[in-house]
Order: C-alpha cells, then structure tokens, then sequence
C-alpha cells in the first residue's frame, strides 16, 4: 500500500537549496522504495545575509512558521538553517525544537521535530565519527562558531576550510562540483568522517558520492543529515542511493 508521508520545512527566505536536494533525495528513495511517496510543505522565515543579526532575527520567527505549517497537519518538521542555530551557542538546537515543538502542539499538530544542526550531530554520531573535517561558505567567524558547537558536543574537528560567501542568495549558487576540488585542501589524515557542507543552502550532493569514493571516509552533509533524521523519525529505512554511507542503508540511528 502506497503512503504519502508529507514533510513539513522552516526555511530561510532565501534558501533555494533546501527545497530542491531533500526532495531529489527522498524522489531517488521512491525509486528504490515505491510504496513510500514524499509531499514538501514550506514555511519561509526572512534573511538575505549570513549575519549574527540577520540570523538571530530569523530564529526569532520560528515559532511563526511552525503554526503556518500546523495547518498543514504534516508527519514530520524539520527548521533548516544550520548555522542560524548554532551561531546562538552550544546546545542550541535543542532550545529551537522544543520552541517549535510547542507552537506545533498549540495548534493541534502533533509531527515530530528535528533540526539541520541537529540532524548533523545525529548523522555524525551515527557513522561512528569523533573527528571530523568540515566545508563551510561562512566567513570565518561563524564557521569558528560552527566548529565550537561541535567540539562542545564532543566532535572533534580536525581541519576546516570557509569559503567566505556571506550573500546566502550567492551561496546557493555555489557549483556544488567546486567540492571535488575544495576538500582536497584540507587535512583529513586524522579525520573519520567529511562534512562536505556544513549549510543546507550550499549545494553539495552531486559531489557526496564522488568525494566519499575517493577520500575512503564517510562524507555527509547537512542536507544528508538532515534526510536521514527524517526518514528516521518516519520510521523508514534511511536509504537513498548515491547519498553516501549515511543514507546506505546500512547506517542506523545512534
């Protein structure tokens, strides 16, 4: 019997890459898994510019878009900006899904929520990883807050490189092939696992593959973490071919 599973998304108003890699995973798992149909509602929250300040205003919109997409009555919610929530300090994503949470279940709607910076300390944890290298289009002040998050949550990072594009517009625009190349500068001689993007706004599954045959170490994404904390909190298979270890299948939840 077929079931459609509908996914509900906060997403930054600029955000064009998280609306189109999620569904492109999840259309790849239909494929392989038919019975298991993806429906996409979004609620958009505003910012153009990766600033603490643009971030931490878009944070505060949050509960909003949660009661938007309650009418929608979805499965599962997933608030998707990364670096928004960890810009804010150490274990700030938990302080996020039970603000959305609660706004969720005062309007009757009962889905399970997760977190892009959450998901990627769930997909890490998963992999088995305690040292990981990472790629952010942040400049370097936040991916520094990126890698305190991590390192506070016991994730040790190795080696990180930023490519410095503050217009989050500009970063979806990034050609996620760029990748191939970029990771080659970072010294992964200590590291378990790969953060290719540490954003969902910048692009990257095209290269996830690729990157991960080639470095012979699992490479994620915030977007791959965060497919795999939906399928999970679904209670399907975290499956999606050509996504890496982490959506193999044979990866489950820590």
């Amino acid at each position: 019997m077929s079931r459609d599973h509908h996914v509900g998304l906060i997403v930054p108003s600029s955000n064009l890459t998280m609306e189109t890699e999620l569904p492109r995973m999840l259309r790849a798992r239909e494929e392989r898994y038919p019975e298991d149909r993806f429906v996409f509602h979004a609620a958009r929250a505003r910012m153009q510019h990766v600033t603490p300040e643009q971030l931490k205003a878009m944070n505060a919109q949050s509960e909003r878009a949660a009661a938007e997409l309650a009418d929608a009555r979805p499965d599962v919610v997933a608030t998707a900006c990364l670096v928004a929530i960890m810009a804010q300090g150490p274990g700030y994503h938990c302080t996020a899904e039970d603000a959305i949470t609660a706004a969720l279940r005062a309007e009757g709607a009962g889905a399970p929520v997760i977190s892009s910076a959450g998901a990627l300390l769930a997909g890490i944890a998963a992999l088995g990883a305690k040292r990981v290298a990472i790629i952010t289009p942040y400049l370097k002040p936040l991916t520094q807050a990126v890698v305190a998050y991590l390192e506070d949550a016991g994730v040790e990072v190795v080696d990180s490189l930023s490519l410095e594009v503050p217009d989050n517009l500009a970063v979806a625009r990034l050609d996620p092939a760029d990748l191939r190349e970029h990771y080659r500068k970072l010294d992964l001689a200590r590291a378990d696992a790969l953060v290719l993007s540490a954003c969902v706004q910048m692009p990257s599954l095209p290269s996830i593959q690729p990157v991960e045959d080639a470095v012979g170490i699992p490479v994620l994404s915030a977007a791959t973490a965060t497919t795999f904390r939906i399928l999970s909190e679904l209670g399907l298979r975290p499956e999606v071919p050509g996504a890496g270890r982490l959506l193999s299948g044979k990866t489950l939840p820590a």
